[in-house]
């Protein structure tokens, strides 16, 4: 692992790392805030992983959302993987939605994609070695939340990993990604035409065939949100999880959009909610 980047920032350390994949076949590159001393302690600190949306990398959350100040204070390490693996080697497509920087959080199975396309993988299994050999986390304390494409995979991370993940929480989630055009797109390109494959990654149907977490979900979407009524359609996973019991707190925040000036507005309340949650 090489660290690329450095900065102090309300008290801790925000840095840049860079390794080897052996699951993706690829250069990877992740970011760590780590929250100074606490009590005189060095850590361990709770370990709260961010997914990014399409387009994105490790970048977006740590320039634009504002979490340091609130990290800082609560104590959170937060680790930002990037969205997908990258290179001149690596597959990709001309559009926004689909190839680089639109890795899905799952583990392709269909040509040219399967070869470097394992993100769900190389997170919970790769990455998370990498951070609790080389970082000061509390493993024992971790949670998940994400934005958009991201906010699609914390979901399914959680409900997948329920002993893994003590909290759960994003920001204008794809939850129903089997019936949306984003979401079916990406999968009969990364999974192939087999809809059944899809259920693996799709939030909707895991709650709907049994899988649930202990960790009360939190949404926020933006009610003047331009993707909400095609892309995202929260009302779906709402309605599934009230059938199933699975603890659910959905708001529609008036007035907000996909951007990130609506998730810096609302990342106090989810840094709060998960550290209330991994503090239990």
């Amino acid at each position: 692992m090489k660290t690329k980047s450095e900065w102090t920032s309300f008290g801790g350390k925000l840095s840049v790392h860079e390794h080897g994949s052996k699951v993706t076949g690829t250069p990877m590159t992740f970011a760590v805030y780590t929250p100074p001393p606490k009590n005189g302690q060095d850590g361990p600190f709770p370990v709260l992983w961010y997914l990014s949306g399409l387009t994105c990398n490790w970048s977006n959350v740590m320039e634009k959302s504002g979490l340091q100040r609130v990290a800082s204070e609560l104590g959170l390490m937060i680790i930002a993987p990037d969205t997908s693996p990258r290179g001149d080697g690596v597959a990709n497509d001309e559009a926004y939605d689909l190839g680089q920087g639109a890795g899905f959080y799952l583990t392709a199975t269909q040509e040219p994609w399967a070869q470097h396309y394992k993100m769900d993988k190389y997170i919970l299994s790769e990455l998370t070695r990498l951070v609790a050999k080389n970082f000061s986390g509390d493993m024992e304390r971790q949670g998940v939340f994400g934005h958009s494409m991201g906010g699609h995979g914390a979901i399914t991370f959680a409900l997948k990993n329920p002993d893994h993940f003590k909290s759960c929480s994003a920001f204008s989630p794809i939850t129903s990604p089997s019936v949306v055009p984003w979401g079916e797109k990406a999968f009969t390109a990364y999974l192939g035409k087999d809809k059944s494959a899809w259920a693996a990654y799709d939030a909707t149907e895991l709650v709907r065939s049994g899988h649930t977490t202990e960790a009360h979900i939190l949404i926020d979407t933006g009610l003047a949100d331009d993707f909400r009524e095609v892309h995202l359609k929260p009302e779906i996973f709402k309605g599934v999880c009230e059938a199933a019991g699975q603890k659910l707190t959905s708001r529609l925040q008036e007035g907000y959009d996909h951007s990130y000036y609506f998730v810096a507005t609302f990342m106090e309340d989810h840094l709060r909610w998960h550290a209330d949650a991994l503090a239990k």
